[in-house]
């Protein structure tokens, strides 16, 4: 997608930019490639720097939703830029392996947007430009993870991004997501809803599953279940199992507290399909419909003081 935003503060006849990505699909730990391509005004300018940012929207908890700018690359120095120039800057920007999840199985998150933000400075006049969407696709030892959750009957609930970290996980980025789901009908009644966070990096994955975060059964580290691999090993790992298991013993623990019975497991390692991709269109159904990314993050603009920059 290109977009083009004229030089508001320096009036008609400043320099435009277009920013053309070849892909707009990435997965984490991989590079957007493109370039910026910008055409000179009027008079000389003198071009300070060209900078290029991955931007989200994050849950601040009580303060609401703010703009993070997590990844930010300087693609161009200082330059000059004659009267109607024409000048072409490729990039390749390496996205974090923390980047959060867009897209699953060819669908939308919804509430999860993401977009790269041109900012070109000239004579101190700081513009930042409209947000090109960005979609992100897992990595394979992400998908293994998600596809174990359609095999065993969850149903997407919703997806958010949190400011903060979790406790005994490195992070380098400063919120995390989270991907809540509806439990299989066997644990109806003993568990309201799953949270899935994948925090990827380099050398692997980490899984931690939480029961009922804010329900009424009371806490406990019985309900959080941690689960590390490297990329290679988390496409061997029978994460079905893994995840059944760790449900009967929350439900298990829930039971012999408040009364109940064990649930039955109806088998694992079936075909791998799209059955991520299927959950996600039932929930996001009338959801985010026709919604671009510029409406799904209007207003970034007049919250960025308020928000955190990594």
């Amino acid at each position: 997608m290109v977009f083009k935003k004229m030089l508001q503060k320096l009036g008609v006849g400043g320099p435009s930019v277009d920013t053309v990505l070849a892909d707009p699909r990435v997965m984490p730990g991989g590079t957007l490639t493109g370039e910026v391509r910008i055409l000179g005004g009027e008079s000389e300018a003198e071009i300070e720097h060209i900078a290029l940012s991955l931007v989200t929207r994050v849950e601040r908890g009580d303060h609401g939703q703010g703009m993070v700018e997590f990844h930010r690359v300087v693609v161009a120095g200082p330059t000059k830029l004659a009267a109607k120039q024409e000048r072409t800057i490729p990039f390749g920007i390496p996205v974090p392996f923390e980047t959060p999840i867009t897209e699953v199985g060819g669908q939308r998150l919804p509430r999860m947007d993401l977009g790269l933000r041109t900012e070109l400075s000239i004579a101190k006049a700081v513009d930042k430009g409209d947000l090109d969407p960005v979609y992100v696709v897992p990595l394979e030892s992400q998908d293994a993870v998600l596809e174990a959750f359609g095999q065993l009957g969850f149903h997407f609930k919703s997806a958010d991004l949190e400011a903060g970290r979790i406790y005994g996980i490195r992070q380098e980025l400063p919120f995390f997501q989270e991907i809540e789901f509806y439990p299989p009908q066997q644990f109806a009644g003993r568990i309201n809803e799953v949270e899935l966070t994948l925090v990827a990096s380099r050398e692997g994955l980490v899984v931690v599953l939480e029961a009922d975060k804010r329900g009424g059964f009371g806490g406990g580290q019985d309900v959080i279940g941690r689960f590390e691999a490297s990329h290679r090993e988390a496409l061997e790992m029978d994460w079905a199992r893994m995840f059944h298991e760790w449900l009967e013993r929350v439900a298990s623990r829930r039971a012999s507290m408040f009364g109940g019975h064990g649930g039955h497991y109806g088998g694992h390692g079936g075909h791998r399909g799209g059955g991520m991709g299927g959950m996600v269109v039932g929930a996001a159904a009338g959801v985010v419909g026709g919604m671009m990314i510029g409406e799904m993050m209007d207003g970034f603009g007049e919250d960025e003081g308020g928000g955190e920059e990594g």
